[in-house]
Protein backbone atom coordinates (compact mmCIF):
# COMPACT_ATOMS: atom_id res chain seq x y z
CA UNK A 1 0.00 0.00 0.00
CA UNK A 2 1.56 3.32 -1.04
CA UNK A 3 1.68 6.51 1.01
CA UNK A 4 -0.97 8.26 -1.09
CA UNK A 5 -3.55 5.54 -0.45
CA UNK A 6 -2.72 5.56 3.27
CA UNK A 7 -3.27 9.34 3.37
CA UNK A 8 -6.58 9.00 1.50
CA UNK A 9 -7.75 6.30 3.93
CA UNK A 10 -6.77 8.40 6.94
CA UNK A 11 -8.72 11.38 5.59
CA UNK A 12 -11.77 9.16 5.05
CA UNK A 13 -11.66 7.64 8.55
CA UNK A 14 -11.02 10.95 10.32
CA UNK A 15 -13.99 12.55 8.58
CA UNK A 16 -16.20 9.58 9.47
CA UNK A 17 -15.21 9.83 13.14
CA UNK A 18 -16.00 13.57 13.02
CA UNK A 19 -19.52 12.60 11.88
CA UNK A 20 -19.13 14.20 8.48
CA UNK A 21 -21.81 12.92 6.06
CA UNK A 22 -20.63 9.54 4.82
CA UNK A 23 -20.64 10.38 1.12
CA UNK A 24 -18.56 13.53 1.72
CA UNK A 25 -16.02 11.57 3.77
CA UNK A 26 -15.61 8.93 1.06
CA UNK A 27 -15.44 11.50 -1.75
CA UNK A 28 -12.84 13.50 0.18
CA UNK A 29 -10.64 10.45 0.65
CA UNK A 30 -10.92 9.60 -3.03
CA UNK A 31 -10.23 13.19 -4.04
CA UNK A 32 -6.99 13.18 -2.02
CA UNK A 33 -5.87 10.11 -3.96
CA UNK A 34 -6.57 11.76 -7.34
CA UNK A 35 -4.97 15.07 -6.36
CA UNK A 36 -1.83 13.35 -5.09
CA UNK A 37 -1.59 11.25 -8.28
CA UNK A 38 -1.35 13.79 -11.11
CA UNK A 39 -0.71 11.00 -13.63
CA UNK A 40 -4.33 9.81 -13.23
CA UNK A 41 -6.89 11.59 -15.40
CA UNK A 42 -9.29 13.44 -13.09
CA UNK A 43 -12.15 12.67 -15.50
CA UNK A 44 -12.12 9.13 -14.08
CA UNK A 45 -13.25 10.57 -10.74
CA UNK A 46 -16.44 11.95 -12.30
CA UNK A 47 -16.98 8.87 -14.47
CA UNK A 48 -16.80 6.42 -11.57
CA UNK A 49 -19.03 8.60 -9.42
CA UNK A 50 -21.75 8.58 -12.07
CA UNK A 51 -21.41 4.98 -13.25
CA UNK A 52 -21.54 3.72 -9.67
CA UNK A 53 -25.26 4.48 -9.58
CA UNK A 54 -26.08 3.04 -13.00
CA UNK A 55 -26.51 -0.58 -11.91
CA UNK A 56 -30.04 -1.50 -12.93
CA UNK A 57 -30.52 -3.55 -9.74
CA UNK A 58 -30.21 -0.39 -7.66
CA UNK A 59 -33.61 0.71 -8.98
CA UNK A 60 -35.10 -1.64 -6.40
CA UNK A 61 -33.94 0.62 -3.56
CA UNK A 62 -36.19 3.67 -4.18
CA UNK A 63 -39.12 1.41 -5.06
CA UNK A 64 -38.86 -0.60 -1.83
CA UNK A 65 -38.37 2.56 0.20
CA UNK A 66 -41.47 4.05 -1.40
CA UNK A 67 -43.43 0.85 -0.79
CA UNK A 68 -42.46 0.85 2.90
CA UNK A 69 -43.42 4.51 3.34
CA UNK A 70 -46.75 3.94 1.61
CA UNK A 71 -47.40 1.04 4.00
CA UNK A 72 -46.97 3.42 6.94
CA UNK A 73 -49.71 5.64 5.53
CA UNK A 74 -52.07 2.81 4.63
CA UNK A 75 -53.27 1.80 8.10
CA UNK A 76 -51.21 -1.39 8.02
CA UNK A 77 -49.35 -0.77 11.29
CA UNK A 78 -52.45 -0.77 13.49
CA UNK A 79 -53.75 -3.97 11.89
CA UNK A 80 -50.45 -5.80 12.36
CA UNK A 81 -50.16 -4.56 15.96
CA UNK A 82 -53.61 -6.01 16.75
CA UNK A 83 -52.45 -9.37 15.38
CA UNK A 84 -49.24 -9.23 17.45
CA UNK A 85 -51.25 -8.53 20.61
CA UNK A 86 -53.51 -11.49 19.84
CA UNK A 87 -50.51 -13.80 19.34
CA UNK A 88 -48.33 -12.72 22.28
CA UNK A 89 -50.72 -11.08 24.73
CA UNK A 90 -50.63 -13.96 27.25
CA UNK A 91 -46.81 -14.18 27.35
CA UNK A 92 -44.82 -12.60 30.21
CA UNK A 93 -43.80 -9.13 29.10
CA UNK A 94 -46.61 -9.14 26.56
CA UNK A 95 -46.01 -5.62 25.27
CA UNK A 96 -42.29 -6.32 24.82
CA UNK A 97 -43.18 -9.43 22.83
CA UNK A 98 -45.54 -7.32 20.73
CA UNK A 99 -42.62 -4.97 20.12
CA UNK A 100 -40.39 -7.78 18.81
CA UNK A 101 -43.07 -9.37 16.66
CA UNK A 102 -44.17 -6.02 15.25
CA UNK A 103 -40.57 -5.27 14.23
CA UNK A 104 -40.39 -8.60 12.43
CA UNK A 105 -43.63 -8.18 10.54
CA UNK A 106 -43.15 -4.49 9.77
CA UNK A 107 -39.53 -5.14 8.76
CA UNK A 108 -40.83 -7.14 5.84
CA UNK A 109 -42.73 -4.04 4.74
CA UNK A 110 -40.59 -1.01 5.55
CA UNK A 111 -37.05 -2.32 4.87
CA UNK A 112 -35.60 0.44 7.11
CA UNK A 113 -34.43 -0.33 10.65
CA UNK A 114 -34.24 3.35 11.63
CA UNK A 115 -37.80 4.00 10.43
CA UNK A 116 -38.98 0.91 12.28
CA UNK A 117 -37.24 1.91 15.52
CA UNK A 118 -38.52 5.50 15.31
CA UNK A 119 -42.09 4.35 14.70
CA UNK A 120 -42.13 1.90 17.62
CA UNK A 121 -40.31 4.30 19.96
CA UNK A 122 -43.12 6.80 19.43
CA UNK A 123 -45.96 4.28 19.45
CA UNK A 124 -45.06 1.53 21.96
CA UNK A 125 -42.51 2.87 24.45
CA UNK A 126 -44.94 5.37 26.10
CA UNK A 127 -47.53 2.59 26.48
CA UNK A 128 -44.90 0.22 27.92
CA UNK A 129 -43.86 2.84 30.49
CA UNK A 130 -47.51 3.32 31.55
CA UNK A 131 -47.72 -0.44 32.14
CA UNK A 132 -44.70 -0.44 34.45
CA UNK A 133 -41.80 -1.20 32.10
CA UNK A 134 -38.66 0.83 32.72
CA UNK A 135 -37.75 3.39 30.08
CA UNK A 136 -34.40 1.70 29.42
CA UNK A 137 -35.93 -1.78 29.02
CA UNK A 138 -38.58 -0.51 26.61
CA UNK A 139 -36.02 1.51 24.62
CA UNK A 140 -33.59 -1.41 24.33
CA UNK A 141 -36.30 -3.83 23.19
CA UNK A 142 -37.37 -1.31 20.54
CA UNK A 143 -33.85 -0.70 19.22
CA UNK A 144 -32.72 -4.34 19.42
CA UNK A 145 -35.80 -5.69 17.66
CA UNK A 146 -35.23 -3.22 14.81
CA UNK A 147 -32.06 -5.16 13.97
CA UNK A 148 -34.39 -7.78 12.48
CA UNK A 149 -35.52 -5.30 9.81
CA UNK A 150 -32.47 -5.43 7.44
CA UNK A 151 -32.53 -9.25 7.71
CA UNK A 152 -36.18 -9.75 6.72
CA UNK A 153 -36.86 -9.27 2.98
CA UNK A 154 -36.95 -6.81 1.34
CA UNK A 155 -34.09 -5.34 3.39
CA UNK A 156 -32.18 -2.57 1.61
CA UNK A 157 -28.89 -4.05 2.89
CA UNK A 158 -29.51 -7.25 0.91
CA UNK A 159 -30.15 -5.30 -2.27
CA UNK A 160 -26.93 -3.32 -1.78
CA UNK A 161 -24.88 -6.42 -1.07
CA UNK A 162 -26.32 -8.25 -4.07
CA UNK A 163 -25.45 -5.35 -6.38
CA UNK A 164 -21.92 -4.92 -5.02
CA UNK A 165 -20.95 -8.61 -4.94
CA UNK A 166 -23.08 -9.80 -7.88
CA UNK A 167 -25.01 -12.23 -5.66
CA UNK A 168 -28.61 -13.25 -6.36
CA UNK A 169 -30.88 -10.81 -4.53
CA UNK A 170 -33.71 -13.35 -4.70
CA UNK A 171 -31.58 -15.91 -2.84
CA UNK A 172 -30.57 -13.29 -0.28
CA UNK A 173 -34.24 -12.48 0.32
CA UNK A 174 -34.99 -16.18 0.83
CA UNK A 175 -32.06 -16.63 3.20
CA UNK A 176 -33.11 -13.52 5.11
CA UNK A 177 -36.51 -15.04 5.76
CA UNK A 178 -34.93 -18.04 7.49
CA UNK A 179 -32.38 -15.97 9.44
CA UNK A 180 -35.10 -13.50 10.42
CA UNK A 181 -37.21 -16.30 11.92
CA UNK A 182 -34.17 -17.57 13.88
CA UNK A 183 -33.42 -14.08 15.18
CA UNK A 184 -37.06 -13.38 16.09
CA UNK A 185 -37.39 -16.67 18.00
CA UNK A 186 -34.12 -16.01 19.87
CA UNK A 187 -35.16 -12.49 20.81
CA UNK A 188 -38.63 -13.54 21.97
CA UNK A 189 -37.03 -16.22 24.18
CA UNK A 190 -34.66 -13.65 25.69
CA UNK A 191 -37.48 -11.15 26.26
CA UNK A 192 -39.48 -13.93 27.97
CA UNK A 193 -36.59 -14.68 30.36
CA UNK A 194 -35.92 -11.01 31.15
CA UNK A 195 -39.63 -10.27 31.62
CA UNK A 196 -40.08 -13.18 34.07
CA UNK A 197 -37.09 -11.94 36.09
CA UNK A 198 -38.37 -8.35 36.12
CA UNK A 199 -41.97 -9.36 36.84
CA UNK A 200 -43.48 -7.84 33.67
CA UNK A 201 -46.99 -9.18 33.26
CA UNK A 202 -48.88 -10.39 30.17
CA UNK A 203 -51.25 -7.99 28.45
CA UNK A 204 -54.12 -10.26 29.43
CA UNK A 205 -54.64 -13.48 31.34
CA UNK A 206 -57.87 -14.70 29.78
CA UNK A 207 -57.74 -16.80 26.58
CA UNK A 208 -58.72 -15.38 23.20
CA UNK A 209 -62.38 -15.28 22.46
CA UNK A 210 -63.57 -17.59 19.65
CA UNK A 211 -62.80 -16.02 16.31
CA UNK A 212 -60.69 -13.19 17.80
CA UNK A 213 -57.41 -14.48 16.36
CA UNK A 214 -59.03 -15.20 13.02
CA UNK A 215 -60.43 -11.67 12.89
CA UNK A 216 -57.01 -10.12 13.61
CA UNK A 217 -55.32 -12.38 11.08
CA UNK A 218 -57.89 -11.59 8.42
CA UNK A 219 -57.29 -7.85 8.89
CA UNK A 220 -53.51 -8.22 8.63
CA UNK A 221 -53.10 -11.06 6.13
CA UNK A 222 -52.82 -8.97 2.97
CA UNK A 223 -49.90 -6.81 4.22
CA UNK A 224 -48.15 -9.87 5.65
CA UNK A 225 -48.24 -11.60 2.27
CA UNK A 226 -45.91 -8.99 0.70
CA UNK A 227 -42.58 -10.78 1.47
CA UNK A 228 -44.01 -14.07 0.21
CA UNK A 229 -45.36 -12.39 -2.94
CA UNK A 230 -41.91 -10.92 -3.62
CA UNK A 231 -39.95 -14.14 -3.03
CA UNK A 232 -42.53 -16.29 -4.79
CA UNK A 233 -42.71 -13.95 -7.78
CA UNK A 234 -38.92 -13.86 -8.15
CA UNK A 235 -38.64 -17.65 -7.81
CA UNK A 236 -41.46 -18.26 -10.30
CA UNK A 237 -39.89 -15.87 -12.82
CA UNK A 238 -42.89 -13.54 -12.81
CA UNK A 239 -40.57 -10.59 -12.20
CA UNK A 240 -36.94 -9.86 -11.36
CA UNK A 241 -35.61 -8.71 -7.99
CA UNK A 242 -35.45 -5.17 -9.38
CA UNK A 243 -39.01 -5.31 -10.70
CA UNK A 244 -40.20 -6.65 -7.33
CA UNK A 245 -39.69 -3.13 -5.96
CA UNK A 246 -42.39 -1.80 -8.26
CA UNK A 247 -44.62 -4.70 -7.22
CA UNK A 248 -44.14 -3.61 -3.58
CA UNK A 249 -45.15 -0.03 -4.47
CA UNK A 250 -48.27 -1.06 -6.36
CA UNK A 251 -49.18 -3.56 -3.63
CA UNK A 252 -48.79 -0.93 -0.87
CA UNK A 253 -50.77 1.67 -2.81
CA UNK A 254 -53.53 -0.84 -3.52
CA UNK A 255 -53.79 -1.73 0.17
CA UNK A 256 -53.99 1.94 1.13
CA UNK A 257 -56.84 2.50 -1.31
CA UNK A 258 -58.59 -0.75 -0.33
CA UNK A 259 -58.40 0.12 3.39
CA UNK A 260 -59.61 3.67 2.54
CA UNK A 261 -56.77 5.14 4.60
CA UNK A 262 -54.65 6.59 1.78
CA UNK A 263 -55.18 10.23 0.84
CA UNK A 264 -53.61 12.31 -1.91
CA UNK A 265 -51.53 14.19 0.69
CA UNK A 266 -50.14 10.86 1.92
CA UNK A 267 -49.04 9.90 -1.60
CA UNK A 268 -47.32 13.28 -2.05
CA UNK A 269 -45.61 12.95 1.35
CA UNK A 270 -44.51 9.41 0.48
CA UNK A 271 -42.91 10.57 -2.76
CA UNK A 272 -41.11 13.38 -0.93
CA UNK A 273 -39.77 11.03 1.78
CA UNK A 274 -38.73 8.49 -0.87
CA UNK A 275 -36.67 11.08 -2.75
CA UNK A 276 -34.87 12.19 0.42
CA UNK A 277 -34.14 8.65 1.68
CA UNK A 278 -33.13 7.28 -1.72
CA UNK A 279 -30.88 10.25 -2.45
CA UNK A 280 -28.88 9.77 0.74
CA UNK A 281 -28.27 6.11 -0.09
CA UNK A 282 -27.41 6.73 -3.74
CA UNK A 283 -24.94 9.48 -2.81
CA UNK A 284 -23.09 6.99 -0.60
CA UNK A 285 -23.07 4.41 -3.41
CA UNK A 286 -21.79 6.94 -5.94
CA UNK A 287 -19.00 8.06 -3.61
CA UNK A 288 -18.02 4.54 -2.63
CA UNK A 289 -17.76 3.38 -6.26
CA UNK A 290 -14.89 5.85 -6.71
CA UNK A 291 -13.11 4.59 -3.62
CA UNK A 292 -13.65 0.98 -4.73
CA UNK A 293 -11.97 1.84 -8.04
CA UNK A 294 -9.02 3.28 -6.10
CA UNK A 295 -8.70 0.09 -4.04
CA UNK A 296 -8.89 -2.07 -7.15
CA UNK A 297 -6.26 0.02 -8.93
CA UNK A 298 -3.93 -0.45 -5.97
CA UNK A 299 -4.68 -4.22 -5.98
CA UNK A 300 -5.73 -4.14 -2.34
CA UNK A 301 -8.38 -6.92 -2.67
CA UNK A 302 -5.91 -9.23 -4.40
CA UNK A 303 -3.18 -8.48 -1.88
CA UNK A 304 -5.52 -9.08 1.07
CA UNK A 305 -6.76 -12.34 -0.46
CA UNK A 306 -3.22 -13.61 -1.03
CA UNK A 307 -2.12 -12.64 2.50
CA UNK A 308 -5.11 -14.23 4.21
CA UNK A 309 -4.91 -17.45 2.21
CA UNK A 310 -1.21 -17.74 3.09
CA UNK A 311 -1.79 -16.92 6.75
CA UNK A 312 -5.15 -18.58 7.50
CA UNK A 313 -5.64 -22.12 6.27
CA UNK A 314 -9.15 -22.70 7.70
CA UNK A 315 -12.32 -21.02 6.51
CA UNK A 316 -13.85 -21.00 9.98
CA UNK A 317 -10.83 -19.21 11.42
CA UNK A 318 -11.22 -16.72 8.56
CA UNK A 319 -14.90 -16.21 9.46
CA UNK A 320 -14.03 -15.67 13.14
CA UNK A 321 -11.46 -13.04 12.18
CA UNK A 322 -13.93 -11.34 9.82
CA UNK A 323 -16.63 -11.32 12.51
CA UNK A 324 -14.25 -9.64 14.97
CA UNK A 325 -13.19 -7.07 12.37
CA UNK A 326 -16.75 -6.27 11.29
CA UNK A 327 -18.01 -5.95 14.88
CA UNK A 328 -15.29 -3.40 15.60
CA UNK A 329 -15.88 -1.55 12.32
CA UNK A 330 -19.61 -1.46 13.07
CA UNK A 331 -18.91 0.46 16.28
CA UNK A 332 -17.61 3.40 14.28
CA UNK A 333 -18.81 3.23 10.66
CA UNK A 334 -22.38 3.30 9.32
CA UNK A 335 -23.51 -0.07 7.93
CA UNK A 336 -24.06 0.90 4.29
CA UNK A 337 -20.72 2.70 4.15
CA UNK A 338 -18.78 -0.25 5.59
CA UNK A 339 -20.56 -2.61 3.21
CA UNK A 340 -19.75 -0.57 0.12
CA UNK A 341 -16.09 -0.25 1.09
CA UNK A 342 -15.45 -3.74 2.52
CA UNK A 343 -17.59 -6.10 0.43
CA UNK A 344 -15.40 -5.70 -2.70
CA UNK A 345 -12.42 -6.61 -0.49
CA UNK A 346 -13.85 -9.50 1.51
CA UNK A 347 -16.33 -11.21 -0.79
CA UNK A 348 -13.68 -12.55 -3.24
CA UNK A 349 -11.62 -13.85 -0.31
CA UNK A 350 -14.63 -15.68 1.15
CA UNK A 351 -15.29 -17.31 -2.22
CA UNK A 352 -11.62 -18.35 -2.41
CA UNK A 353 -12.04 -20.14 0.93
CA UNK A 354 -15.04 -22.04 -0.44
CA UNK A 355 -17.58 -20.25 1.73
CA UNK A 356 -21.09 -20.10 0.28
CA UNK A 357 -21.65 -16.53 -1.00
CA UNK A 358 -25.15 -16.45 0.54
CA UNK A 359 -23.82 -17.50 3.96
CA UNK A 360 -21.06 -14.90 3.90
CA UNK A 361 -23.50 -12.21 2.76
CA UNK A 362 -25.88 -12.87 5.65
CA UNK A 363 -23.01 -13.00 8.17
CA UNK A 364 -21.74 -9.66 6.83
CA UNK A 365 -25.20 -8.03 6.89
CA UNK A 366 -25.91 -9.29 10.41
CA UNK A 367 -22.58 -7.94 11.67
CA UNK A 368 -23.44 -4.56 10.17
CA UNK A 369 -26.87 -4.69 11.82
CA UNK A 370 -25.31 -5.33 15.24
CA UNK A 371 -23.08 -2.31 14.67
CA UNK A 372 -26.20 -0.12 14.45
CA UNK A 373 -26.86 -0.87 18.13
CA UNK A 374 -23.27 -0.67 19.35
CA UNK A 375 -21.70 2.43 20.94
CA UNK A 376 -20.06 4.80 20.36
CA UNK A 377 -21.81 5.50 17.02
CA UNK A 378 -24.79 3.11 17.07
CA UNK A 379 -27.45 4.85 15.00
CA UNK A 380 -30.31 2.75 16.37
CA UNK A 381 -29.26 3.54 19.91
CA UNK A 382 -29.17 7.30 19.31
CA UNK A 383 -32.41 7.41 17.29
CA UNK A 384 -34.32 5.46 19.93
CA UNK A 385 -32.84 7.29 22.93
CA UNK A 386 -33.43 10.61 21.19
CA UNK A 387 -37.15 9.87 20.95
CA UNK A 388 -37.65 8.14 24.32
CA UNK A 389 -35.24 10.43 26.26
CA UNK A 390 -33.54 7.34 27.71
CA UNK A 391 -30.06 7.91 29.20
CA UNK A 392 -27.33 6.30 27.12
CA UNK A 393 -25.66 4.64 30.13
CA UNK A 394 -28.97 3.00 31.15
CA UNK A 395 -29.54 1.88 27.58
CA UNK A 396 -26.09 0.26 27.31
CA UNK A 397 -26.50 -1.50 30.67
CA UNK A 398 -29.85 -3.05 29.72
CA UNK A 399 -28.65 -3.99 26.24
CA UNK A 400 -25.86 -6.35 27.41
CA UNK A 401 -28.06 -9.52 27.36
CA UNK A 402 -29.08 -8.67 23.78
CA UNK A 403 -25.44 -8.38 22.68
CA UNK A 404 -24.79 -11.86 24.07
CA UNK A 405 -27.85 -13.22 22.27
CA UNK A 406 -26.71 -11.61 19.00
CA UNK A 407 -23.28 -13.24 19.37
CA UNK A 408 -24.93 -16.66 19.84
CA UNK A 409 -27.03 -16.15 16.68
CA UNK A 410 -23.94 -14.93 14.81
CA UNK A 411 -22.06 -18.08 15.89
CA UNK A 412 -24.90 -20.26 14.59
CA UNK A 413 -24.86 -18.44 11.24
CA UNK A 414 -21.06 -18.74 11.07
CA UNK A 415 -20.58 -22.39 11.99
CA UNK A 416 -23.91 -23.93 10.90
CA UNK A 417 -24.51 -23.02 7.22
CA UNK A 418 -27.99 -24.54 7.38
CA UNK A 419 -29.33 -21.43 9.14
CA UNK A 420 -28.34 -19.23 6.18
CA UNK A 421 -28.58 -21.59 3.22
CA UNK A 422 -31.09 -24.27 4.25
CA UNK A 423 -34.19 -22.39 3.06
CA UNK A 424 -32.37 -21.21 -0.10
CA UNK A 425 -31.49 -24.82 -1.01
CA UNK A 426 -35.09 -25.86 -0.36
CA UNK A 427 -36.61 -23.12 -2.51
CA UNK A 428 -34.01 -23.08 -5.29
Amino acid sequence: MNDVLILASVVLLVLLFLKTPVFIAILAGSMVYFVMNPDINSVIFAQKTITGTENISLLAIPFFICGGILMNYSGVTARIMDLCEALTGRMPGGLAQVNVLLSTLMGGLSGSNLADAAMEAKMLVPIMEEKGYTKSFASVVTAASAIITPIIPPGIAMILYGCIADVSIGKLFTSGLGVGILLTASMMLLVHILSVRAGYKPIRTEPLQPGELGKSLKAAILPLLLPLVIIGGIRAGAFTATESGTVACVYALSLGLAFKEMKLKHIIASCRETVVSSSSIMLIIAAASVFSWVLTRERIPQAMAEWMIRTIDNKYVFLIVINMVLLVVGMFVEGNASMIVLVPLLHPIAVAYGIDPIQFAMVFIFNSAIGCLTPPMGTLMFVTCGITKCKTKDFIKDSLPYYLMFLVVLALMTFVPFFTTGLVNLVY
